[in-house]
This record gives structure tokens, sequence and C-alpha cells, in this order.
């Protein structure tokens, strides 16, 4: 897991930079951040959108981008208020109250995108 104190930290970079060495090394690696708040986003091969810096991970691993290695977007439209992004599609806007709530349903997600990463890849590489 690549964690970081602040946004900006260059987690993102580090991530990409490692899934990069290990596929030159052969070894089975894949990208995973499991929530992500970002306005810059990319579409999935099967029209799902994830965040764009997992989308250069997955190229750094030589994958196509999939909605498992970014379950949860948020594309931020206030200082509450966000669209929901729910392994590639979305939900709709909640503000900060409602996303609480939603946390739970949210939360199943990523397991289950975890569990598949982790079915498929020797290696899953965790940006936090």
């Amino acid at each position: 897991m690549i964690q970081g104190c602040t946004s900006d930290a260059g987690k993102s970079t580090l991530t990409a930079a490692l899934c990069r060495l290990m596929q030159r090394r052969g070894i089975s690696v894949a990208p995973f951040k499991p929530q992500n708040m970002a306005l810059n986003s990319a579409v999935t091969q099967d029209g799902g959108e994830i965040g764009r810096a997992q989308a250069v991970q997955a190229f750094a691993c030589g994958l196509a981008p999939h909605t498992d290695m970014n379950p949860v977007l948020l594309k931020p439209s206030s200082d509450c208020r966000a669209q929901v992004i729910i392994q590639g599609k979305s939900i709709g806007n909640l503000d900060a109250v409602d996303y609480h709530a939603y946390k739970a349903t949210a939360r199943t997600a990523v397991f289950e995108s975890w569990q598949r990463l982790a079915a498929e890849y020797d290696w899953v590489l965790v940006e936090g």
C-alpha cells in the first residue's frame, strides 16, 4: 500500500512507477484505489468511469483500465456535494451527510472489487 499524508503527495505517480517496474519484471500486478475524489476521470472499455490516475496505473501494468481498479469515485460538485460513482456507474449526487449514510453500500463494492482483483493478480498495489 502506497500512502501519503496529503493530496498531491505523489502517491499516484509512485504507484504507477511501481506498477511499471513490476510489470517489466513479469509480475502480474494491478492498481487499486478504493475511493478517489477527482474531477478528472477515464472511461473503461465497458463504459464505466474511474479516476484518471488509476487508468494511467493500469496502462503502466499493461492492462486495460477496469472499474474494479477504482470502485468508488467521488466527483465534487460543491464544498459538500459530489457525484458518486460506484464500480463505474453514477448513483447520483449526494451531500456529505447522505454519503456518510451510504458508506456501508460503498464499502461492499470496494470489498467485491478487491476480491476480484486479488483473485486475478499476484500483486494488487493499493493507493490510499
